[in-house]
């Protein structure tokens, strides 16, 4: 049994504490793996301070990338030593997964919501006779190991950014890139609103831009996100506190935008970008409410008509053994800069971390162990 250093969260609305715990071998089809650095997601803190039934003490942490530590019995494809990013769980036998949708597993939410192995119920963590639950998205890398399923890691041959920041390709950058690139499938020339220039958004705005989009929107209340976007490639930025924001998008297109993409989960934010779709307009949902039962209202001839449609998006519709490879080509092509939003911090500053990043003075934080 190796020891290795955690960010262990005791309850909802808890600093993240430092422990030293035990990590287990790794059960068949599994790995352990050293980690290199761990992308700090919105996701991380829901579970924590929002899912009522999420088991505690737990470690989080789902956008990791290091180096493969230990194998299991029965994996193939990769050896100790290789370098990987550590994506999120699925089974790869359910229609979903075979059609290249594993993000829409039908195990996905045991898999990766449950803090426990599936197969026994057992954890991989463990502070002397306290189990510490693990495998959240099927990782759990805030720490220094992590046990994880073959099937979830992509092996990183090359790359022009550095290994620790690479784990933010599955999870964030992945969603925002994959909506518009996968999703939405934007085609060059249309025209694409995206609300809120946090690391989700700004991924888009560097798809659409990749994608040829004619018009890109970025709504964002910081001025240097906005600025930022526009480095980026948006070609329109607008201040959210201006107003009447479907009246906004429509001055930039009058006709409607071909395509809205909200990270925020805020009501009123999407029924603004559902106002100023366009004609068979889409708009794609990945901003989680911050009321569990937060709706919105949809007038049903208003959506018939013109054909609008609504997509919840998990993950951007990635397969991640093919999408990352694809936007790791772009990075290398200075085509999807995505490093240029990472900030990095040791694990240990953890809180810290996390209140700098809703201070807005970092894009992304990458947590070095």
């Amino acid at each position: 049994m190796t020891t290795c250093t955690a960010a262990v969260a005791h309850g909802p609305h808890q600093d993240f504490v430092l422990e030293e715990l035990h990590v287990g071998e790794p059960q068949a089809g599994e790995v352990r793996v050293r980690v290199a650095g761990v992308g700090l997601c919105h996701t991380d803190l829901v579970f924590r301070d929002q899912i009522a039934t999420y088991p505690f003490p737990a470690v989080f942490g789902h956008e990791g990338a290091g180096v493969v530590d230990a194998i299991g019995e029965g994996v193939t494809g990769f050896a100790v030593g290789d370098q990987v990013i550590v994506g999120f769980s699925s089974c790869g036998a359910c229609p979903r997964c075979d059609e290249g949708l594993p993000s829409y597993c039908r195990s996905f939410v045991p898999l990766n919501y449950a803090g426990m192995r599936v197969t026994d119920g057992s954890k991989a963590y463990a502070k002397g006779d306290t189990a510490v639950a693990s495998h959240f998205f099927g990782q759990s890398t805030f720490a220094t190991y992590a046990i994880t399923r073959a099937r979830n890691l992509v092996k990183v041959e090359d790359s022009a950014a550095p290994l620790a920041m690479l784990g933010t390709l599955a999870c964030g950058f992945q969603t925002g890139a994959g909506a518009i690139m996968r999703t939405f499938d934007c085609q060059a020339g249309s025209s694409l609103v995206v609300f809120g220039g946090g690391p989700v958004g700004l991924a888009a705005v560097m798809a659409a831009t990749i994608r040829g989009c004619a018009r890109i929107i970025l709504v964002e209340p910081m001025e240097n996100r906005r600025a930022i976007g526009r480095e980026l490639g948006a070609t329109d930025v607008i201040d959210p506190a201006a107003g009447d924001l479907a009246a906004a998008i429509r001055a930039v297109v009058p006709d409607g935008v071909d395509f809205a993409f909200d990270t925020t989960g805020n009501v009123s934010v999407i029924e603004a970008g559902m106002a100023a779709l366009g004609s068979h307009g889409a708009i794609g949902l990945v901003g989680v409410p911050r009321e569990a039962g937060a709706s919105i209202t949809v007038n049903i001839s208003a959506l018939m008509t013109p054909g609008h449609r609504i997509y919840g998006i998990i993950e951007g519709d990635s397969d991640q053994q093919g999408f990352i490879p694809e936007l790791l080509a772009h990075h290398a092509a200075g085509r999807f800069p995505f490093d240029r939003l990472v900030r990095t911090f040791a694990l240990s500053d953890i809180n810290e971390a996390i209140a700098a990043q809703a201070r807005g003075e970092c894009i992304k934080v990458v947590l070095i162990p």
